[in-house]
């Protein structure tokens, strides 16, 4: 998958790597220069990153998706579970939140 960047972006980053030759290299290079730096940076080394911020989403997104049970898990069917309901015929206890009639 080529990498695609706007316009904006690619002169927003042309005008980086200038500015990066002219401070760190003091060198000055012109837009043509700068294209190509990009370009090539794009091609070869752009896909690595690429492919590693990819791997390192799905790493992410597996972890969370792997853990979707235990975060997210309801019991089913327990409204009519003992605990929940006060049985007929049974005296109700001291502690137990209910008081007697």
């Amino acid at each position: 998958m080529a990498i695609e960047l706007s316009p904006e972006i690619t002169k927003q980053l042309q005008s980086s790597i200038k500015r990066y030759f002219a401070e760190n290299l003091d060198q000055d290079i012109g837009d043509l220069r700068a294209g190509m730096l990009l370009n090539y940076c794009l091609k070869e080394i752009g896909p690595s990153v690429y492919n590693q911020a990819i791997a390192d989403a799905q790493a992410y997104f597996q972890g969370r998706v792997g853990d979707l049970e235990g975060v997210c898990y309801e019991k089913e069917f327990t409204y009519w579970t003992p605990a929940t309901r006060v049985e007929l015929g049974k005296p109700r206890t001291k502690g137990s939140g209910l008081t007697s009639a």
